[in-house]
């Protein structure tokens, strides 16, 4: 088919089958539009199918607003508000699919991410929508009232757009800055990209110093400035990784110091001194094996010189061990970068966008949605339901 030729003259083109593309493809078709959801994947949701470690972590109970970051942290209010955590998991129910709770309100499958994929594209069908995979998009434009898409098939003419293009995280699953580079072509802003939820990584002499300790994981307390996180933590062959460090790193930026406490809820010296009069011919590291895994307790004590009898160490000494436990600064040298980050941080700036519809205060018409907007959320679910709000705000608008 030649590329000058109309393929199809449709109401709505969505640009990214991902979870906002899909949804708001959905609510579109819902409302009797004709619409045709694009990706260059030969499947849709492959971000969906790979979460939660296949079993899609696919909102969380808590949702609200500050589970969010963004340049307007107000701006994700209304799409959250319009379609609730709580409406998604009326749609799991209706499908039918079991589902539990993990730890701080996160929702997974109790079987496979597919079940979530399927259900999304049943409702498509019953919408109406037309899904065409495996379709290169080369160039959005809108020449009068309407926007022509040229892909490999062809041309489509459409009244709106949809833009659900994701950021650039995961880049192996076909993440791509295809969405910011459409957001240009229209004169919109950009808040500059970098990786979210992605461990951290160290410079070569602090990852030897900490080379022991790989594979050790601990209950902890990482934060970074006022904003902090109180989940596991993991040292790793390049830095840092677990729950905590995920959350933190949407926060660190590079050349600052974060502080972890590798023994959260336990007063170290507290211990340390308790154990000293309990046990006098104890060794430190066995007392501080108490409260933290063996190989980072001894790791601990060989870093503070705490390495005899707790009877022949001193309280000044024990307090710096426990200081160590308790206030440990570490200055990260980077990340592992979008190769695995969950999210990418910034996009679409949202001056530029309606809160209500998602669209392109000054394109009719255009509206983006999901990760390609700078609005970015916790671990645990926040990012599907961002998806989910703002695919459903658009698809409503349209």
């Amino acid at each position: 088919m030649s590329r000058d030729r109309i393929w199809r003259a449709v109401d709505v083109v969505v640009l990214g089958a991902g979870a906002a593309g899909l949804m708001a493809a959905i609510e579109a078709g819902k409302r009797g539009r004709s619409v045709v959801l694009l990706d260059h994947a030969k499947t849709v949701g492959e971000k969906i199918r790979i979460s939660g470690g296949g079993r899609c972590n696919f909102t969380n109970i808590h949702t609200g607003p500050a589970n969010f970051l963004s340049r307007n942290p107000r701006f994700c209010r209304s799409a959250l508000a319009g379609y609730t955590q709580h409406d998604f998991i009326a749609l799991i129910d209706k499908h039918r699919i079991a589902y539990h709770e993990k730890i701080l309100g996160q929702l997974f499958c109790d079987g496979s991410a597919r079940q979530v994929i399927d259900m999304l594209l049943a409702e498509c069908a019953a919408a109406g929508v037309a899904v065409e995979t495996g379709t290169t998009i080369a160039q959005v434009v809108k020449p009068d009232d309407r926007f022509v898409i040229a892909t490999d098939r062809g041309r489509l003419d459409a009244r709106a757009v949809i833009v659900a293009t994701g950021g650039l995280s995961i880049p192996k699953i076909g993440a791509t800055g295809f969405g910011y580079d459409i957001a240009r072509s229209f004169g919109l802003r950009i808040v500059a990209p970098r990786p979210a939820l992605v461990p951290l990584t160290f410079g070569a002499d602090l990852l030897a110093q900490t080379k022991p300790l790989s594979g050790v994981s601990v209950d902890a307390e990482v934060s970074c400035g006022k904003t902090r996180f109180a989940e596991g933590l993991l040292f790793t062959h390049r830095g840092l990784s677990g729950p905590s460090i995920l959350q933190i790193s949407s926060y660190w930026r590079e050349g600052e110091t974060i502080a972890v406490d590798l023994a959260r809820g336990v007063d170290a010296f507290a211990r340390l001194k308790a154990a000293k009069q309990e046990n006098p011919r104890q060794q430190v590291p066995t007392a501080l094996a108490a409260v933290l895994p063996r190989r980072m307790a001894e790791w601990l004590c060989a870093a503070t010189g705490a390495t005899d009898r707790l009877a022949e160490t001193s309280d000044a000494r024990l307090r710096r061990l426990a200081d160590r436990v308790n206030r440990w600064a570490v200055t990260p040298q980077g990340s592992e970068g979008y190769r695995t980050a969950e999210v990418t941080l910034g996009g679409v700036d949202t001056r530029d966008l309606s809160s209500k519809t998602m669209q392109a205060t000054a394109v009719p018409g255009l509206y983006f949605i999901g990760e390609v907007v700078d609005v970015t959320g916790h671990l645990g679910g926040f990012n599907f339901q961002w998806a989910w709000a703002s695919g459903a705000a658009a698809g409503r608008a349209v």
